[in-house]
């Protein structure tokens, strides 16, 4: 990779100057800078993100989940597009933990809400790719910052891998819709309760035709359940509702739960100290991914590691015993 060179480059302040100006061209670019792996792209991203931080945090962040076949595309497209009649310009960003592996298996997004991403007011960013949960996660919250200064006021942040991940996106957003599906046996459908405990809203899409009666019933269920958790310490308490994304039913009433949300929680103070908190844990998130690649891209760390995995399988020494002697030998290479 010596002789790479990246094609060409603008300069700083025409990456900030492009973005503060809502120019999608540019927004892309800058993007692309934050996304990068190169360290003189890493330099010019942090004068960026400096740059643009005062201009940032004029949104509702909004995180999206859902179980498989919810139709969490089709949701968010007709989401999306009700509120730019409304006067927004939304931002649709992915966290994808697989993505790395399945070399950028949401670069569909564009295709799968077509109609939303031809809209002039819509900007739709597939998930930046990485080794680790916590480096694709910071980048998106980087990303996130960039849509913001470029004037979008409402960033639509879905997830696309499982486990993890919606812990991730509940971390960088104001607020949480768990999508679900009626009548697709068990009602819980295997969400765990942590993401459910997570939600402030829980969406029954797809509630139209035969659906409607059982999402009713599937309504009142979740209800029941979220009654199960404590008070959350916005003060809010979690909504359930339908919704037809194919009928556009059931989509404004989304929006509207969530304007009330946000006026509550600014009215009690949750939002500015729940941002200040996500701020504070973003910096500590970002110590650990580099403590990380330090670690991991050491030579003498790596010529280590296969002998030790060795000697791991082979008994000879305990998974402890060799973890203290990699972080030592770390440590050294620091005096």
């Amino acid at each position: 990779m010596k002789d790479y060179k990246p094609k060409s480059r603008l300069t700083t302040q025409a990456y900030i100057n492009g973005t503060l100006k809502g120019d999608r061209v540019i927004l892309s670019r800058a993007i692309t800078i934050i996304e990068s792996n190169l360290e003189s792209d890493k330099a010019v991203a942090k004068d960026i993100i400096q740059a643009i931080l005062p201009h940032s945090g004029n949104s509702i962040r909004i995180g999206i989940t859902g179980v498989p076949g919810v139709g969490k595309s089709t949701f968010i497209e007709a989401f999306g597009k009700h509120l730019i009649t409304q006067g927004h310009k939304v931002a649709i960003l992915s966290i994808d933990p697989s993505s790395q592996r399945s070399k950028g298996s949401i670069l569909g997004d564009k295709t799968r809400m077509e109609e939303l991403s031809n809209l002039e007011n819509a900007y739709i960013r597939p998930s930046a790719s990485g080794t680790t949960l916590g480096g694709v996660a910071n980048k998106t919250g980087e990303t996130m910052l960039l849509c913001e200064a470029a004037g979008y006021d409402v960033i639509l942040v879905e997830t696309v891998g499982v486990g993890q991940s919606e812990t991730a996106v509940h971390g960088m957003t104001d607020f949480f819709l768990l999508l679900m599906l009626a009548g697709a046996g068990d009602e819980l459908q295997g969400i765990k309760k942590g993401i459910m405990e997570m939600a402030d809203m829980v969406v029954i899409n797809k509630s139209d035709g035969d659906n409607i009666r059982k999402s009713e019933l599937a309504r009142l269920q979740y209800q029941n359940a979220l009654h199960i958790f404590p008070q959350s310490e916005s003060g809010w308490t979690p909504v359930v509702t339908k919704a037809s994304s194919t009928k556009n039913i059931g989509i404004d009433t989304v929006w509207d739960a969530i304007l009330k949300y946000k006026h509550l929680v600014t009215d009690n103070g949750y939002f500015i100290n729940n941002r200040n908190h996500q701020k504070i844990q973003w910096m500590y998130n970002n110590i650990n991914e580099v403590l990380k690649q330090l670690f991991y891209g050491s030579k003498d760390i790596k010529s280590q590691l296969s002998a030790l995995e060795k000697d791991i399988i082979s008994s000879e020494i305990s998974p402890v015993k060799a973890a203290e002697q990699l972080i030592e030998r770390f440590k050294e290479s620091f005096q």
